[in-house]
């Protein structure tokens, strides 16, 4: 009896020690959580011996259910878009970050440095994508402007769960920030004439493409060319202006008890090898300056290795702003570009 119970002690104390030896991840699903699970976390245990377990939703989702659980945190590290990282932080849900317990930080670009609670994972843009042999003869896209072209009447599709990049293109052309984006109202309503649908997800862009039905889009570059590669022949421009840029975050869940395990996971993420598979896998850009590319991977339009290229091929909205801002936007797309 004395030797069971010994046994039933000692498979206590390492089922205990095997759960306290795991790190849980909030993310995204799908082909995202995979990504994370094959380069980040697949690097991170190899180094730690810790695995990784995966809570995945929606970003509204996740943050309502953070905030649900703010005193009893359900995850460890959290993954989010930058703008929505601003109300984690906003919202005392993130931990600030401590950048000398994240060496691989150190080359971290600029545009990736998104507040002190939350830093880049990987980034890629918003811009036009298009079927070439679908174009009105002359049409090209060297501009933002280009969109309004009479020509493409009843041809664009935009997404509907977020107009931020349509309406920082329309300020910017009009020649204002996007904080003054009212100014820009009639040049966005001008638009109307040639926007034939919104798409609620990458699916649904995926599929108004295939069938021609949109063959001009204001379209994620990872899915134009995930798009590409199911046979697809879609194109992608960065107009003069600047592509739309968007950066995908991390950062630590506040009353996590594995912060030192977070910062570890946080710094296997900006490995430069690590960085170079996300880059391969999703055909997005590094977040870190120290990272070698294939030079036909580097030159793909929205992929940025270069400060030039980041400084120059981008249209930046602030991500606060955006944050604070995105439910108006919302609401005004809502009620003047999409109401019949």
């Amino acid at each position: 009896m004395k030797r069971l119970f010994l046994t039933s002690v000692a498979i206590g104390l390492i089922a205990a020690s095997a759960q306290a030896e795991t790190l849980v991840v909030s993310s995204w699903g799908g082909s995202f959580r995979d990504l994370i699970d094959e380069t980040i976390a697949a690097k991170f245990t190899e180094e730690t011996g810790v695995e990784v377990e995966f809570i995945t939703g929606g970003t509204i989702d996740r943050l309502n259910q953070a905030n649900l659980s703010k005193d009893n945190p359900e995850s460890d590290v959290t993954f989010t878009t930058s703008h929505i990282g601003w109300l984690y932080r906003n919202q005392g849900l993130f931990e600030e970050l401590d950048m000398s317990r994240i060496p691989n930080a150190e080359n971290l670009v600029d545009q990736a440095r998104i507040s002190p609670s939350h830093i880049g994972a990987w980034a890629y843009v918003y811009t036009i994508g298009f079927l070439p042999n679908m174009l009105p003869e002359g049409v090209t896209f060297d501009s933002w402007e280009d969109l309004w072209s009479p020509e493409l009447a009843g041809m664009i599709a935009l997404p509907d769960f977020d107009p931020s990049h349509i309406i920082a293109a329309a300020a910017t052309l009009e020649g204002v920030g996007v904080e003054n984006w009212r100014d820009a109202t009639d040049k966005l309503l001008a638009l109307r004439p040639n926007i034939r649908a919104l798409y609620t997800n990458d699916a649904n862009s995926q599929q108004l493409l295939s069938t021609g039905e949109t063959p001009v889009q204001v379209i994620l570059s990872m899915n134009a060319y995930h798009i590409q590669s199911q046979g697809l022949d879609v194109e992608l421009a960065i107009p003069a202006e600047g592509a739309v840029l968007g950066v995908d975050t991390m950062g630590i869940t506040a009353g996590s008890d594995k912060i030192d395990l977070a910062y570890q996971f946080l710094n296997a993420a900006l490995d430069p090898e690590v960085q170079a598979q996300i880059a391969e896998i999703k055909k997005g850009s590094p977040v870190v300056s120290n990272v070698e590319l294939p030079e036909e991977l580097a030159a793909l339009p929205g992929i940025f290795t270069t400060p030039e290229e980041w400084a120059e091929q981008t249209l930046v909205i602030p991500d606060e702003f955006r944050a604070e801002t995105i439910g108006e936007w919302r609401q005004w797309f809502s009620e003047n570009m999409t109401a019949n």
